[in-house]
């Protein structure tokens, strides 16, 4: 749970592809310093990862850029969301800071304490989540400027049962919930990941987690920065809670390089 590696990578694809792939919540590595302001013994912080962790999704990503004609462009967090979560707001507008996880948590997916109550969480925000959300703003001017339009697929899993935290946990829980914004999501986008996914199943929508990651430079003014959240069950490649992956990862890498596809066009 510790590590000296940069806490997010940006992979390069093709210079004119519009498509960043966007995995926030994939690791498990929580730096010495901020391991010390959690209140988990080491048992049951591990067995908090293995909940709180989508496993496997920078493979899914990986899997799917190689397959991808136009190979698009990868930010991936190297860091565990406990350190920080990237894609929350910072502020009063999260909603999740009714149940302790806000950009920093304080309570566990259980709603048991994380962190003391009153920790302050700006040396955390300072230290990793504004210079991520720096670095994926740029990306995303990046490819505005390469291509003249950005993409931003999110690609998230979530578990076959419901955990305490969840907000919206007595929804639908389908193989694959494709999560949108009324701002962000053009309907071709959508089209092509209903399509590409049809095989697993039903595929959801905003259920039993919905919305898009935009960065707040773009959100709500920039209709060339398109984007979709691809939560994908995890019975469907994986044995949970946090164990090894299954056949298929493989396949939903192919259907997640046929959504990349027809993004980029």
């Amino acid at each position: 749970m510790t590590t000296a590696a940069p806490s997010f990578a940006v992979l390069p694809g093709a210079e004119g592809s519009p498509v960043v792939l966007h995995v926030p919540h994939s690791a498990r590595d929580i730096p010495p310093s901020v391991r010390a302001g959690i209140l988990l013994d080491d048992e049951a912080l591990e067995r908090e990862l293995d909940h709180i962790t989508d496993a496997h999704t920078d493979r899914i990503a990986a899997e799917a850029a190689k397959l991808s004609p136009v190979a698009p462009w990868r930010f991936v967090n190297r860091l565990s969301r406990l350190v920080v979560d990237p894609e929350r707001f910072p502020d009063e507008r999260e909603e999740m800071l009714a149940v302790g996880m806000g950009a920093v948590y304080t309570r566990t997916t259980h709603r048991a304490p994380l962190r003391p109550a009153d920790a302050d969480p700006e040396p955390l925000l300072d230290r990793y989540f504004r210079p991520y959300a720096r670095a994926m703003t740029d990306a995303v001017a990046d490819r505005l400027a390469a291509a003249g339009r950005a993409v931003i697929i999110d690609v998230h899993s979530y578990p076959t049962q419901a955990l305490p935290y969840e907000l919206h946990g007595q929804g639908p829980r389908p193989p694959v919930c494709l999560g949108t914004d009324s701002f962000h999501t053009p309907p071709y986008l959508l089209d092509a990941a209903r399509d590409a996914f049809a095989e697993f199943g039903e595929t959801g929508l905003d259920s039993p987690f919905g919305g898009t990651y935009v960065p707040l430079d773009f959100y709500g003014k920039d209709p060339r920065v398109s984007a979709l959240m691809v939560e994908i069950r995890r019975d469907t490649y994986m044995s949970e809670p946090g164990g090894p992956a299954g056949t298929g990862l493989g396949r939903l890498a192919e259907a997640l390089a046929a959504v990349v596809a027809a993004a980029a066009g």
